[in-house]
């Protein structure tokens, strides 16, 4: 069960869990799962995913999504591996048209999304889902799209009771559960308080995801047309509640650097962006548990010695090299046109042979002040932008809509840690996730 303690930014009514709930969470609705997006390459995955998790538990699942034809297609193929998806409903709309999403949003418990770029093509579902008082998880790693939804919307879900979760995929799923679950084990298990965790990555299987790539491109079109959007993206704490927005991190790294922990080279983790301010939303969302001094940051591992030191500085060129290319059109044409569209992606062997390793360094000191250090490792056994991700979005749907009563998180704009917790993590443990924590050293 997911505990919770104050929350800095929700409204007055709703301090102590008191807050207006305007349905209660026992399925009653007509859907447990609407999927919206179910005709697009993670949609499918997605859908098969919840096909997949659908036999003994008896779910009510719905197919969204513009085009009745392409969703009738996605059910037959459906269909074709189990006949249990004969029972999905299909249900069409659009992302711009508010009353086709408010038919849809107030029949669901639970509406998860993978329709991306989400600043372009989800404002109106988020807004809907709020005043239906529908929960709602989808894919996003787009800083400025997060942010704008917490400022418009989160007093009123808050109200409406509805339990909105962004980043429910790789982007951030391993970085804050890793986290939350780190320093609860080191608290629990072995008495130990943590200052400061740092992410680094290890091997990484996988394609690069068409739906990641046209979401940085939404990133550098909503800086041109409004500079404020720089504000969020260079501030370390620029998703934290009003008033909570400034802390011990500075800006995630952007060159090479030499980690002594591991030791050996790193390099920036294009992904940090967006989940270091996950985590540290997570952290102001749940009170403060890892404490108001807690440091976080996120890295690439390149390995040690001269090898190590040359990939570090390669990814780091590259990573410089992308983030300059894609700002100006003639270079942005070029790099687009080798990088995979939305709605592609690898075949099944592919995603079946990618995998990846994160590990987690915390630091910290014992209850008699000795320093210590404790680790982890987040181990994805497919590929994390496809095979993983829709199993962390779907068991993330799954746990909003069938441990939704049991779960303590109010409404408002959460975060996964902040919302779902050890409910999220047991689930994804069972379905074959791996959160390690080591012995302390």
């Amino acid at each position: 069960m997911q505990k919770s303690g104050p929350r800095p930014d929700i409204a007055p009514a709703a301090v102590g869990y008191g807050f207006l709930m305007t349905r209660s969470r026992n399925r009653s609705r007509r859907f447990d799962v609407v999927l919206w997006g179910a005709t697009g390459f993670t949609g499918k995955l997605t859908a098969e995913y919840l096909l997949q998790r659908h036999a003994g538990q008896g779910l009510r699942i719905a197919l969204a999504g513009r085009n009745a034809d392409k969703l009738e297609r996605v059910r037959q193929e459906l269909a074709a591996v189990d006949p249990e998806a004969k029972t999905f409903e299909l249900l069409t709309g659009d992302s711009h048209d508010r009353a086709s999403l408010d038919a849809i949003t107030k029949d669901t418990e639970v509406v998860c999304t993978t329709v991306g770029p989400y600043a372009k093509y989800g404002k109106a579902l988020v807004e809907s889902c709020v005043e239906a008082g529908t929960d709602y998880c989808d894919l996003t790693g787009e800083p400025q799209f997060v942010r704008a939804m917490i400022d418009a919307h989160h007093t009123r879900a808050v109200e409406t009771g509805a339990r909105i979760v962004h980043c429910c995929g790789f982007d951030s799923i391993p970085s804050d559960l890793g986290t939350w679950n780190l320093v609860q084990e080191a608290k629990e298990r072995f008495g130990i308080s943590l200052d400061e965790v740092k992410l680094i990555t290890g091997r990484i299987k996988g394609g690069v995801s068409g739906g990641t790539v046209a979401s940085m491109l939404q990133v550098v079109e909503d800086v041109k047309a409004d500079r404020g959007v720089l504000r969020t993206l260079g501030n370390p704490y620029g998703l934290n509640p009003e008033g909570e927005r400034r802390g011990p991190d500075t800006s995630d790294q952007k060159g090479v650097r030499y980690d002594d922990d591991l030791p050996g080279w790193t390099g920036p983790f294009v992904m940090a962006s967006i989940n270091t301010r996950v985590v540290r939303r997570s952290n102001a969302l749940l009170g403060y548990p890892y404490g108001r001094e807690f440091r976080y940051s996120e890295c690439s591992g390149t390995g040690g010695g001269p090898k190590g030191l040359m990939r570090a500085t390669s990814l780091a060129a590259g990573v410089t090299g992308l983030m300059a290319g894609i700002t100006f059109a003639p270079t942005r044409n070029l790099i687009m046109r080798k990088l995979p569209s939305p709605g592609e992606g690898p075949n099944r062997e592919q995603r079946e042979a990618g995998s990846f390793v994160l590990h987690l360094i915390g630091k910290g000191r014992t209850k008699t002040g000795q320093p210590a250090q404790l680790r982890s490792r987040v181990v994805g056994k497919a590929d994390p932008g496809y095979g993983e991700t829709a199993k962390m979005l779907g068991e993330s749907a799954l746990c909003l809509a069938l441990d939704g009563e049991a779960l303590e998180s109010p409404g408002g704009m959460g975060t996964p840690a902040a919302t779902m917790g050890g409910s999220l993590l047991a689930r994804l443990r069972e379905q074959g996730m791996e959160f390690v924590v080591d012995e302390p050293s």
